[in-house]
């Protein structure tokens, strides 16, 4: 990979973070701004504004597709499988990368996440600073190597 190729972006990321832990969302918040880098964070606390959020519905009637969903799986009203098989199974939302980060190590679960579609699973660390490494490290993967579709030319495929 050359220098060329990580290009300073042409428009911030968006991120949708569904997670029902107010510190966690912030601890996340706070990891992507230390970064540097133009993030817009959008945060939701459950399952049905995910759903609500990618779907522009009610108060998200004007959002713009994500380029990024980092997922807790244990969000109330429907659960993180759910909205990841939801989101997996629509055309229009499935080129959006999803990120699981969870408490959760079982292997069942991260058997299901990825036979529904995630695109990576992480698990929370419990230290704070490891807690931001992680965050720092999915930031760069996913912002600065991986191409993700409809971001080049700043609009949506």
């Amino acid at each position: 990979m050359s220098v060329s190729d990580l290009e300073v972006q042409q428009r911030p990321l968006r991120v949708l973070l569904v997670e029902d832990n107010p510190a966690d969302a912030e601890l996340t918040r706070e990891a992507f701004e230390r970064n540097g880098m133009e993030i817009d964070l959008s945060v939701v606390a459950d399952g049905v504004q995910a759903l609500d959020y990618l779907h522009k519905r009610g108060p998200f009637v004007r959002v713009r597709r994500p380029d990024l969903i980092v997922l807790d799986l244990n969000v109330p009203r429907l659960h993180g499988k759910d909205v990841l098989a939801i989101t997996k199974g629509e055309a229009n939302l499935r080129v959006v990368p999803i990120v699981v980060l969870t408490s959760s190590a079982a292997e069942k679960d991260i058997v299901e996440s990825y036979a529904l579609g995630a695109n990576c699973y992480v698990t929370k660390p419990l230290d704070l600073y490891d807690f931001r490494k992680i965050v720092s490290a999915l930031e760069f993967f996913w912002f600065n190597i991986v191409r993700l579709p409809g971001y080049d030319d700043g609009e949506e495929k």
